[in-house]
């Protein structure tokens, strides 16, 4: 007798924590949280701001803030990179997250194969790991990225005089 009313309060419990799980996960979001408005954006919004890129990087590319605050950690921007334009050896100090919106690029991190992105491709670049490119396309390249800490692009290797 015991065990079984033992195995009626376990139901009785579980069944208490579903429900109260449930109803917190419907419950009304925070302040915070509906502070801030959901974003939906294309590389070709007239009200995106684009911006000059390092001056190490070819003249015409652009850069362009979608969310996020560029100077702080967790920042989303699309960088836009000219037709047939290289891009010189380079490095993050974050971590980064890719997906080719337009064009073709193509990217070698040191120590690997190139790697040739079409639109749609992801690619994830480690921090402080340097790489090169391309725009290999006729068409402008335009890369989202989703930075893990402020966003930053620093000519060379690290290590070189002066990083």
């Amino acid at each position: 007798m015991k065990a079984n009313n033992s195995k009626r309060f376990a139901q009785s419990l579980l069944c208490a924590s579903l429900l109260a799980l449930a109803t917190s996960a419907s419950a009304e979001p925070d302040d915070a949280q509906a502070a801030e408005p959901a974003l939906a954006r294309t590389m070709n919004d007239a009200d995106i701001a684009w911006g000059p890129c390092p001056p190490f990087l070819p003249q015409g590319c652009g850069l362009a803030v979608l969310h996020g605050d560029a100077a702080k950690p967790n920042s989303d921007v699309f960088l836009r990179i000219p037709a047939h334009a290289p891009l010189p050896m380079h490095w993050h100090s974050s971590a980064e997250r890719m997906i080719l919106v337009s064009g073709e690029l193509h990217v070698t991190y040191q120590g690997q194969p190139k790697a040739v992105l079409k639109a749609g491709s992801y690619a994830y670049g480690p921090a402080k790991r340097p790489h090169e490119g391309m725009c290999a396309s006729d068409e402008a390249c335009v890369l989202f990225i989703a930075f893990e800490g402020p966003v930053d692009a620093v000519a060379g290797l690290p290590g070189d005089a002066g990083h």
